[in-house]
């Protein structure tokens, strides 16, 4: 961290979260994971400490952390259980949008709310034929007097089953052209009828958080919950939010990659073969040297997509960046370790085989990769533009 000097709050804040982290994930992570059981208690301690709060600005009831310190934080929860990052993190997005694109109306009735965590959920924009090509969904709202009716369904959706809040993109005009400027959000709760969530979806990773299916049917909206107050506005939204969400997958990524780093450097030092530790055989020592170096390459891409998010800079070509390469080393680090562990890291007795089922979520969330590479391709060319 030479390049990145941290202030006594940030280092407090941090120092916090490790604690927390040691004292309430560390002994019941693997259990929880392996049973696919949403953990709960560590919600509850989480809103007790105010973490849901975290990026919101205190004149709203948060406790207004800066970017580069979330980040941090995203890294140390991701580090000892990847779910429980995911739980905070779709929730601060859409936060993050309300605050950045709502209604001083909208800020007054929800920020605080999420800050305590009485409302918590995450982002419904994804559906079945609607991924990364947002402007694909068909789920659609259509105005009758003072509220609007919406019909469709969402698929991968994050704390759709615990959560009870959540911003809905839907089409509010389906024949505007280019589509995207028919895409409106809505900030929604549950409880009311015509919101339905289906089945959890079965996943081969990221355990414990649920991932479900939602239906709506003639589903009834206030129109005083359109983001911003006005139609056609969520295309831009979306993206101002996923700019913290990439730059958060990035710190999720580099997470997982510490972690598996961090357990192959230790397991190096005490497996012996051939009468001394494996980190002294030349094999052994070349993926660890790698491992190493990559590790502090994504460190450094995501410090600084998330320095220039806080200054409020332009930060979409950083932060895509950040997400494709902090993620792609979390991926490859955690199957790196599991080649060190030998026979263990493919055991559940130990946490490597977890990391090797966690990180493929990384390259497909908050964007595929794939794309991640055309967007940021298409950022280079215009920083570059002759």
């Amino acid at each position: 961290m030479a390049l990145f000097t941290l202030t006594n709050e940030q280092t407090q804040v941090i120092d916090m979260v490790k604690d927390f982290c040691k004292k309430e994930i560390d002994p019941v992570a693997r259990e929880l994971e392996q049973n696919d059981e949403y953990p709960h208690e560590i919600v509850e301690k989480m809103k007790e400490l105010g973490f849901f709060g975290f990026t919101i600005p205190e004149e709203y009831g948060g406790i207004g952390i800066d970017f580069v310190t979330y980040s941090l934080v995203i890294e140390e929860i991701t580090k000892h259980w990847m779910s429980v990052a995911g739980i905070l993190n779709s929730h601060l997005i859409m936060a993050h949008i309300v605050e950045k694109f709502g209604t001083e109306e909208q800020k007054r009735s929800f920020l605080p709310r999420f800050a305590t965590g009485e409302c918590r959920g995450g982002l419904a924009l994804s559906e079945a034929e609607a991924g990364t090509d947002v402007q694909n969904i068909s789920t659609k709202a259509v105005k009758e007097d003072n509220h609007y009716v919406v019909n469709g369904s969402k698929m991968w959706i994050t704390n759709a089953r615990h959560g009870n809040t959540f911003i809905l993109a839907v089409k509010t005009d389906t024949n505007t052209s280019p589509r995207y400027k028919g895409i409106s959000l809505f900030l929604i709760q549950k409880g009311e009828e015509g919101f339905i969530v289906q089945k959890d979806i079965d996943k081969l990773g990221y355990k414990g958080v649920k991932t479900c299916e939602i239906v709506f049917e003639n589903f009834k909206v206030p129109a005083s919950h359109l983001i911003g107050g006005q139609e056609g506005k969520g295309f831009k939204q979306v993206l101002g939010g996923l700019e913290l969400g990439r730059v958060n997958v990035a710190a999720r990524g580099l997470g997982l990659a510490r972690a598996a780093f961090e357990d192959a450097i230790r397991y190096a030092q005490e497996r012996k073969t051939f009468g001394k530790p494996i980190s002294e055989h030349q094999a052994i020592q070349l993926k660890l040297g790698e491992m190493g170096t990559k590790l502090e390459a994504a460190r450094l891409l995501t410090m600084n997509a998330a320095t220039k998010l806080q200054n409020g800079e332009r930060c979409d070509l950083e932060a895509g960046m950040a997400k494709l390469f902090a993620t792609e080393v979390g991926f490859e680090l955690a199957s790196e370790s599991m080649r060190i562990h030998g026979g263990y890291g493919y055991t559940k007795e130990f946490n490597v085989e977890r990391y090797y089922r966690d990180s493929p979520l990384m390259l497909i969330g908050e964007g595929t990769n794939e794309i991640q590479k055309i967007v940021i391709s298409k950022g280079l060319v215009e920083k570059y533009k002759i």
